[in-house]
């Protein structure tokens, strides 16, 4: 019904004039002409006569409004359209300028590119790649580096803990602060194996190298502790043995090498570390023994008025304070020599004469040679060869040595002493130095003899007179200690017996029946 309409409406329409070009008929596929000429049907002829011409002034007002707003709004970015768009007829020549030049750049970008890839190819070696890799690879392992670098510090401040440990007497922090130390030097011993052209690795190395050999003086300092034990003692060679195997190694392997696929070090295990063990504990005795100088100067001063005496040809009577030193001094001898032969013995239980020496003498701990029998790889083949030079024990050594730092002393004090029975009572507790020492294998008791015949040719009478063997001072002193040890011995059997008859007289009583 529109098209009828409008078709009736047409010749109505206002004509638009020749010079303006806002107006224009509507159209009938206008959407806007569609939309009134279906509203027209809908309303009554009043309605088109009164209202009509209102609502049409209405809705050109409020379409003017939504112009003048919509103007008021967009017409600076309407300016602004314009101007861009009236300098783009002098941009599209620049344009295509610029887009020629890239083009003619493009080959020479291609051929810098070929360049590149060439000069930086991974197929082939390059210096420069070899540096960016190492360099990225220290960046993503950063941390570890660090963490390496830090053992040096870390192995000093386990050590350095360890040491004050050991100062304060805490033997279990000690103990786990070396332990600590020793797994970090493994540590960086198993890193310089693994890596052995690294510089880094290596000054890492020689830094923990550094720091144990201050951890070997530490431990040889903690042996000369007097109040060292067996358990502590037995510890500090273990570490000794990890930090130091050169230490370990048998003397006599290391002077003659291996022989027939053997060699001593297998046969003892003892090396360098028995005789380093007994040098600090003998430092320890001296001085421990080196403590007692005051109760010397006073033995001092007694020979001195002996001297006088024996210048005045006087008799001389005392000894009281030479004697007090002297029983000290064998007292603090017997309990040290006997702690420290009895540790070395616990410690180095392998370190024996070696059997199998061909033809060799070897020494016993008490100083005397042993033969011993030949081991041959065959009938004729000795173990070692002949012309070898056979070094005795450590302990072989060391065990005269006490005696004859033990018989120094009483030759240089004993004529002090006037009176017999405290004569009498030193020797006695000298014996039983010796015979605390022989329960080890070092008994000297017959060094007695030897120092009494020294002193008899020290005399003040000049050369001593025959008498008979039993006259002599060493021989009723023997006498007297070996009565002694009978008695104890026939006591501690007698009160055996005795608590054993006893018990069997009651056994056999027959028991009492309460009436």
């Amino acid at each position: 019904m529109a098209d009828p309409l409008y078709e009736l409406l047409a010749p109505y329409f206002d004509r638009p004039s020749t010079t303006s070009t806002s107006e224009a008929i509507p159209l009938p596929t206008d959407p806007t002409t569609d939309a009134y000429l279906a509203r027209l049907p809908t309303l009554s002829l009043q309605s088109l006569t009164t209202t009509e011409s209102s609502y049409l002034n209405a809705a050109t007002q409020s379409s003017l409004r939504s112009l003048q707003a919509l103007s008021k709004r967009s017409h600076r970015s309407v300016i602004t359209a314009t101007d861009h768009l009236s300098n783009l007829s002098a941009l599209l020549p620049s344009l295509y300028t610029r887009s020629k030049e890239l083009g003619d750049a493009l080959p020479q970008l291609e051929t810098a590119a070929t360049n590149f890839a060439t000069k930086y190819d991974r197929a082939a070696e390059n210096a420069v790649l070899d540096r960016r890799k190492r360099a990225m690879l220290l960046s993503r392992n950063v941390d570890r580096v660090s963490d390496v670098m830090e053992l040096p510090t870390l192995l000093s401040t386990a050590i350095n803990s360890s040491s004050a440990a050991v100062t304060q007497g805490t033997g279990g922090a000690a103990a786990s602060g070396y332990a600590s130390a020793l797994d970090l030097h493994a540590h960086v011993k198993r890193l310089r194996t693994l890596y052995p052209d690294s510089d880094l690795v290596g000054d890492i190395s020689r830094q923990a190298d550094d720091e144990i050999q201050n951890l070997i003086t530490v431990l040889i300092n903690g042996l000369q502790n007097p109040s060292l034990k067996l358990a502590g003692a037995m510890r500090m060679i273990g570490w000794l043995r990890r930090v130091a195997p050169e230490l370990a190694d048998d003397t006599y392997a290391s002077l003659h090498g291996q022989i027939k696929g053997r060699s001593l070090g297998a046969a003892t295990g003892e090396g360098s570390l028995g005789a380093l063990f007994l040098v600090c504990r003998l430092g320890t005795l001296r001085r421990t023994l080196d403590a007692l100088d005051p109760l010397k100067d006073l033995a001092d001063q007694e020979a001195l008025r002996r001297s006088e005496s024996r210048d005045r040809q006087e008799t001389w009577i005392g000894g009281a304070q030479t004697e007090r030193y002297l029983k000290r001094y064998v007292e603090v001898f017997r309990e040290q020599s006997f702690a420290i032969i009895s540790m070395y013995k616990s410690i180095f239980p392998s370190a024996l004469p070696i059997p199998g020496l061909a033809g060799a003498d070897i020494t016993s701990p008490t100083g005397t040679p042993i033969q011993t029998p030949t081991i041959s790889e065959s009938t004729s083949t000795p173990f070692f060869e002949a012309e070898d030079d056979k070094t005795p024990s450590a302990l072989a050594t060391f065990a005269p040595h006490l005696v004859d730092m033990l018989s120094e002393r009483l030759r240089t004090y004993m004529p002090n002493i006037s009176e017999r029975s405290s004569r009498d009572s030193l020797l006695t507790q000298v014996l039983y130095c010796a015979g605390s020492l022989g329960r080890l294998g070092a008994d000297f008791g017959m060094m007695l003899a030897l120092l009494e015949d020294e002193l008899n040719e020290e005399g003040e009478a000049g050369k001593p007179e025959e008498t008979d063997e039993d006259d002599h001072e060493w021989v009723q002193v023997m006498k007297k200690h070996r009565v002694q040890a009978s008695r104890l011995e026939l006591l501690a059997s007698g009160v055996g017996s005795g608590r054993k008859t006893s018990t069997s007289l009651d056994s056999r009583r027959p028991s009492a029946v309460p009436g």
